[in-house]
């Protein structure tokens, strides 16, 4: 029986899981949005909330949670200076799963995982370009 096991597998052993995790959450948390499979946004998403929530606490111990899981000491600090001021105001839901149809290979449904006040630079390069 399965009772109370949250979690998918995605056909994975435990330690690529969490490999594969931690590069998600922290490539997220880095570029603020990364195009995967749906499962394995829904799952991304699940981590990559509580990080920020640890960097809204902002104490030490928060701190050294956060290194413990993402290994990465300039996006912990963009996680603990920048995100976290961001998010301050919000009671969770950081992040938003759009769905963009199928992987041409496989017909696997495609997803873009990004955090909710993502802003594309588009504009920026856009107008120094007409200048």
């Amino acid at each position: 029986m399965r009772h109370r096991k949250a979690g998918r597998k995605l056909g994975r052993n435990a330690s690529h899981r969490d490999a594969m995790f931690r590069n998600m959450v922290t490539s997220l948390l880095d570029q603020e949005r990364i195009v995967t499979t749906v499962p394995k946004a829904k799952e991304a998403r699940r981590v990559a909330e509580q990080m920020i929530t640890l960097g809204k606490r902002g104490d030490l111990h928060a701190r050294r949670q956060a290194m413990a899981y993402i290994r990465s000491k300039s996006i912990v600090a963009k996680l603990f200076d920048q995100l976290s001021g961001q998010y301050s105001e919000r009671h969770g839901g950081y992040t938003r799963i759009i769905r963009t149809g199928t992987r041409l290979g496989d017909a696997a449904p495609m997803a873009i995982l990004e955090l909710v006040d993502y802003q594309e630079q588009v504009e920026e390069v856009k107008g120094a370009q007409e200048q």
